[in-house]
């Protein structure tokens, strides 16, 4: 990801040659674009690319607390696989592939559609006068989907990791022994502008393609004069040039700033959906629901493919259960504070289950603890978590206690917060059955015999090599070490224990190393002192002068002097 100068953010993946793939639906086959993509994603796969547990070893745990006070900061990198992820997922899979099948490269009809496209292009004197009617001509309609939430829930981050499972950039150079030149972008992300300007949007979306390839399509395309409508003309034309597979628009609830009138945003998404033909999805807060609001046009346009309403995560759910049993176990404090019922219910009062807050309060709490000289023990204690989240996270305390008191009222001050109750509650009644089965892989993976094998390895192997006391023992030999003693006890062993035979096993090693390169080296002198003799005997030199000469005898002047 990286930063433009107009402070844009843009999210770039890899570049792949086409590498295509057997399809498993027939509608999906003889398109290059979509025999490019990964295989469609499985559960395990979509777990395995979401699933991010920092690691701090027992050794992290014993540095000292500045060094830990960095450490702490890996635990920003949590993330919590939930059902909504796995949701978001298919869909997003499903609008890609699907937005694909009437832009198939192969085909006549787009063909003609880019031959059209390039006509509007050379007529750009007249075509702002009569674009909206040619546009009609090259109509491709593709679905939509919208994410709504409140701040910090997570969706922007689920929405990012998604993306790239899919490389961004894929250059065809022939399919089916037949040449084909083309360059293909299966996602393009643009951040809403904070003013909520369409034109900034149109120049957003060219920045992002120049970013990735390049070119210079913000200078061609978006100068200060030009129209939105035209603007939207050179976007359809790259969207169709490049094959962009889904374009996803986040902060959208920027849009509610605009100077311009709402009825003119609310056709811009549509016509983007209709004429543009890419498959789009819009990302923001709940105050993004008021751009919808009274227009079943627009409101179906935007969320042809469905709406989601990520809402925090509540107190008796299984999802957050799960999500405070996973996180709690990356402490950085010599001693690992248990996590109590006490102790739940005080966390979910300060965070209300937004994940951005809870990950934060998790942090800045073992802070606190690091540099509080009367917790000599460095335990996490309710009090202590209640203190961290009025001092630290005082900016945020009159949202948190709006949720808390389900003040609608006071709610209704912070637009972020509000959401759709009853389409939460449809989601909820559609999401229980899924939620219960990734809380069980979830779950099945965390603890498998094969996790905590690989857990125990790599601890064990830092641990061994961070001790620096096997000097006759590379890398690969403690890796092997470790590995066959980790194999041959069962995975329920005592952990000290294990180290200690893990140490035991080094040490011998290290001296049978030492022992053997010893007798090597006396060997070596052995043979050589005898040959020397042999030598001087046979040529009649005397033994000292032979010994001298081959340096077995220094000179007296030189060593002291």
């Amino acid at each position: 990801m990286e930063k433009t100068n107009d402070d844009i953010v843009i999210l770039k993946s890899e570049i792949e040659k086409a590498d295509y793939k057997a399809q498993p639906l027939i509608e999906y086959e003889n398109n290059p674009f979509i025999e490019a993509l990964p295989p469609i994603f499985t559960e395990d796969d979509v777990l395995d690319r979401f699933m991010v547990t920092p690691r701090i070893s027992r050794q992290d745990k014993e540095s000292e607390a500045n060094i830990r006070y960095h450490l702490l900061k890996r635990i920003k990198n949590f993330i919590q696989p939930l059902p909504l992820h796995f949701e978001v997922e298919r869909r997003l899979s499903t609008l890609i592939r699907r937005g694909y099948l009437a832009r198939n490269p192969l085909d006549k009809t787009f063909l003609e559609h880019i031959r059209l496209l390039h006509e509007l292009r050379e007529d750009e004197k007249q075509a702002h006068q009569y674009i909206d009617d040619r546009l009609n001509y090259i109509r491709s309609t593709a679905d939509s989907l919208s994410i709504i939430g409140i701040s910090g829930i997570g969706k922007t981050t689920a929405i990012e990791r998604l993306l790239l499972m899919y490389p961004q950039v894929i250059k065809h150079k022939s399919y089916k022994n037949q040449m084909f030149n083309r360059t293909q972008i299966t996602w393009l992300k643009i951040d809403c502008p904070y003013d909520g300007s369409l034109s900034t949007l149109c120049k957003s979306f060219f920045k992002a393609i120049d970013d990735l390839l390049g070119t210079r399509y913000l200078e061609k395309f978006g100068y200060f004069n030009r129209i939105t409508s035209t603007m939207l003309l050179y976007m359809t034309s790259l969207a169709s040039l490049y094959g962009i597979g889904v374009l996803v628009i986040d902060e959208i609830q920027h849009l509610a700033n605009s100077k311009n009138e709402q009825e003119e945003m609310l056709n811009f998404f549509v016509t983007l959906s209709n004429t543009v033909g890419v498959p789009t999805v819009l990302i923001g807060t709940s105050k993004a629901q008021q751009l919808f609001k009274g227009n079943f046009r627009q409101a179906r346009r935007a969320a042809s493919d469905g709406s989601i309403f990520w809402d925090r995560m509540a107190e008796d759910s299984e999802e957050w259960e799960l999500f405070l049993e996973t996180i709690w176990n990356i402490q950085c404090l010599k001693e690992h504070t248990e996590l109590t019922e006490e102790l739940k219910k005080t966390f979910y009062e300060e965070c209300q289950g937004i994940t951005a807050v809870a990950v934060n309060l998790f942090i800045l709490t073992q802070e606190r603890v690091l540099f509080d000289e009367k917790n000599l023990q460095e335990k996490i204690t309710p009090e202590i978590l209640k203190k961290t989240a009025k001092v630290d996270l005082k900016i945020i305390q009159p949202m948190i206690t709006a949720i808390r008191k389900n003040d609608f009222k006071a709610m209704y001050k912070y637009e972020d917060l509000m959401i759709n109750l009853d389409d939460l509650m449809m989601n909820h009644k559609k999401g229980v059955e899924y939620e219960g089965k990734v809380k069980n892989a979830m779950r099945d993976r965390l603890n498998s015999l094969e996790y905590k094998r690989k857990d125990k390895l790599e601890s064990l192997r830092v641990e061994l090599t961070a001790l620096g006391i096997f000097n006759a023992l590379n890398a690969n030999d403690i890796k092997k070490i470790v590995e066959k003693v980790v194999n041959e006890n069962p995975i329920d062993i005592n952990e000290n224990e294990l180290k200690r035979i893990v140490i035991q096993k080094a040490m011998d090693l290290n001296q049978i190393r030492l022992n053997k390169e010893e007798k090597k080296e006396k060997s070596r002198g052995n043979t050589s002192l005898v040959s020397i003799q042999a030598s001087s005997l046979k040529n009649k030199v005397h033994p000292y002068e032979a010994l001298k000469r081959n340096s077995f005898i220094c000179n007296p002047l030189i060593e002291f002097y």
